[in-house]
């Protein structure tokens, strides 16, 4: 046995196979024998693919083995003929071995060939192959070879620099290089080591492991790495996760292996809007926990492909039915084109319930009629819109039939009849707007709740995922409608924390355009907002609120210039524009003005489509030095009139001005997505 573990480990050096284990604590698998029939036809593949087998020499004195790559040609019956793989030194070793036997590859074993050799010279050798071989192979991980990844290992401050030479579902096989005055004495093997894997400026591993063994080299050395965990954390621990699914037929995901090139394709064991997990043979597996893949495709049978980039998250180990070891490998999204992530979650949620849809086609005469018949669109409403009908329904046209990038609608619907709505599109750089909540009433399957919960997952399954920008979600709503005010003035207090999620109370009006005279040499100025003024405005905001509407807004100074989403806007044929101005009497800041200026119709309320004044001094902005500085605006926006909302509210009641009604503005921080969830399972519940 002792004489076949150096033959394979002879051979696994120049054939880049497993090798197998010893018998002092290993195992072998049982040999099965193989045909001379399916000899050749194994000889005749490696051919076609310009392979080749291993001839094992042995001294005549030492009795060392020696390993060579020779070259098979064609196979017609029970002779086979070779040439040299390699001739350094050929006649040399010629003269010092003799033949043993021959080592066949056979994807993950090697056939052990006891051909008999008819003639061997410096051009090639001539076998006859027996009538019967024998298959050994390996419990141990395939290593996959490597080429052109550069590793780093880093130890208490010092860093190595090289090479990744194999690695398997195990380990690492990593060159390094010592540059003076470094030495390979200051790597402690008995301590944990960084490796950091790269293809060229992108990372594509990096976590703490063990070295398990090194060699002596002195300029460079190689060293044997096993990460040690079976999982890493990517992502904050999340309670309620993303809905799993087994689905039928199941996707499969394809990628080129960043490290060793190879092509991999898996099953997908279950799947959800985050992530995924896979099986493979533990042998062959390439995951490993913390390994990123740049590119994969998840592939609905040929006819769907959904690209992402995505890392090892875990891998569990079990015994398949047949009794060979598994590995079960989780891999989350870490990005994903956003139309690519609508259409996966459109199919999950369709698959949990069939009714419910996501970012569909919708005839657009039937979304207009039930918002007519759910009363969302209401007679002073409409009285509004009706002006500006056409650019509504143009609005509605390109959100609804185009699905752009930056808008999302949730829909309950039922042979044809929609029996709930929810929508949510990002108008700040970070942050989601949550509008267009509406319900037929008296309807048995709480459609209301159930769309509210579909765009929750929705946020869950997508928050993660760069290309999402979705750090916040907000909405505005009116405190005497009970349902929004139940949900989501009801989550703020059942949070209690003002950064985990926040209401403010802001007036809102229509200014009517009228003409006007500013006097610049008065001591009243309006200038555009520089830094120090949203310090300032940021200051008064903690002292009044400390909640999130800043942030949301990009309201806060590390925010300022900071205008990409408008640009995206622009390339999707829709309008935003934004501008922060301040109101400042003999150089002191009184106000900071947000205007925002998009496509009518993209909020019913023209909420998006507004001016926002945030008054930092209350006492001291006469109510006619506020309604000069609209009129000055008020030439930004079609129509004679503007929407106006000022904060805070007590502004305009000390002043006397006079406004339609109250919006509220809810902010929820997604890092407080759990407890948001918890609030909703216990919401539903209660309305079982």
């Amino acid at each position: 046995m002792s004489f076949i573990n150096e033959t394979l480990k002879k051979s696994n050096e120049s054939n880049h196979l497993p090798l197998p284990q010893n018998n002092q604590g290993d195992e072998q698998e049982k040999c099965r024998e193989l045909s001379r029939k399916y000899i050749v036809n194994r000889l005749n593949y490696i051919n076609f693919n310009d392979g080749s087998i291993t001839v094992n020499l042995k001294h005549v004195k030492y009795e060392n083995i020696l390993s060579l790559q020779v070259k098979p040609q064609p196979c017609l019956d029970d002779y086979l003929d070779c040439v040299w793989g390699e001739t350094e030194s050929l006649t040399q070793k010629l003269k010092s071995y003799k033949y043993q036997n021959i080592m066949i590859p056979d994807k993950q074993k090697l056939i052990l060939a006891e051909a008999e050799l008819k003639s061997i010279s410096e051009t090639g050798l001539r076998f006859r192959l027996p009538d019967v071989c024998h298959e050994i192979s390996s419990r141990r991980a395939k290593r996959h070879y490597c080429d052109g990844i550069h590793a780093q290992l880093i130890q208490n401050g010092t860093c190595f620099h090289g090479s990744l030479v194999d690695f398997s579902a195990v380990s690492f096989r990593i060159e390094v290089s010592r540059t003076p005055p470094q030495t390979f004495l200051w790597i402690n093997p008995e301590s944990p080591v960084t490796v950091i894997i790269k293809k060229g400026e992108e990372i594509l591993y990096t976590g703490e492991c063990e070295i398990l063994r090194q060699n002596c080299g002195q300029h460079t050395r190689t060293y044997v790495i096993r990460p040690p965990q079976i999982q890493i954390r990517r992502f904050k621990p999340k309670e309620y996760r993303s809905t799993r699914h087994k689905l039928v037929p199941s996707p499969n995901i394809i990628f080129t292996d960043p490290f060793s090139k190879n092509p991999v394709n898996l099953k997908i064991v279950d799947l959800s809007g985050s992530g995924f997990s896979v099986e493979d043979d533990e042998i062959n597996s390439v995951l490993l926990p913390g390994k990123i893949i740049p590119e994969l495709s998840i592939n609905f049978a040929n006819i769907l492909n959904i690209i992402c980039r995505a890392q090892v998250v875990y891998k569990n180990i079990h015994s398949s039915a047949c009794g060979k070891s598994k590995v079960r490998c989780g891999l989350a999204i870490l990005d994903m084109n956003l139309q690519d992530h609508v259409k996966l979650l459109s199919i999950l949620y369709q698959a949990d319930n069939r009714n419910s849809y996501i970012c569909n086609k919708i005839d657009l005469d039937d979304l207009w009629e039930f918002f007519f018949e759910t009363g969302f669109v209401y007679p002073k409403k409409y009285s509004y819109i009706q002006v500006n009908k056409e650019k509504f329904r143009e609005t509605y046209e390109r959100l609804y039939t185009q699905n752009p990038n930056i808008a999302r609608h949730f829909v309950f619907q039922d042979k044809g009849i929609i029996y709930a709505h929810m929508a949510m599109f990002r108008f700040f750089e970070n942050t989601w707007l949550i509008q267009h909540h509406a319900a037929r009433k008296n309807n048995s399957n709480r459609a209301g709740l159930v769309v509210l919960d579909q765009l929750s997952r929705s946020i869950n399954d997508s928050h993660s995922l760069f290309s999402a920008h979705m750090n916040f979600v907000s909405c505005f709503y009116r405190p005497e409608n009970k349902f929004p005010n139940r949900v989501f003035s009801g989550f703020a207090k059942f949070l209690g924390k003002p950064k985990g999620c926040s209401i403010d109370d802001l007036a809102y009006f229509h200014f009517e355009r009228s003409s006007c005279q500013w006097d610049s040499s008065g001591p009243w100025s309006l200038e555009k907002a520089r830094l120090e003024d949203l310090y300032e405005l940021e200051n008064f905001y903690e002292y009044t609120s400390g909640g999130l509407m800043l942030h949301a807004q990009d309201l806060e100074p590390g925010m300022i210039g900071q205008d990409t989403l408008s640009k995206e806007y622009q390339s999707l044929g829709f309008k935003k524009e934004k501008q922060l101005l301040a109101l400042k009497k003999e150089g002191s800041l009184k106000a900071v003005i947000l205007i925002n200026v998009s496509d009518i119709g993209l909020n019913m309320s023209e909420l998006t489509n507004s001016v926002t004044v945030f008054v930092l001094d209350q006492e001291n902005i006469p109510k006619e030095t506020l309604y000069l500085t609209l009129s000055l605006i008020s030439v930004k926006y079609e129509g004679n009139r503007m929407s106006v909302m000022i904060y805070p509210r007590s502004y305009a009641d000390k002043k006397a001005i006079i406004y339609e009604k109250i919006y509220t503005y809810f902010v929820l921080n997604l890092q407080y997505l759990d407890s948001w969830f918890s609030f909703s399972d216990k919401l539903l519940r209660h309305n079982q």
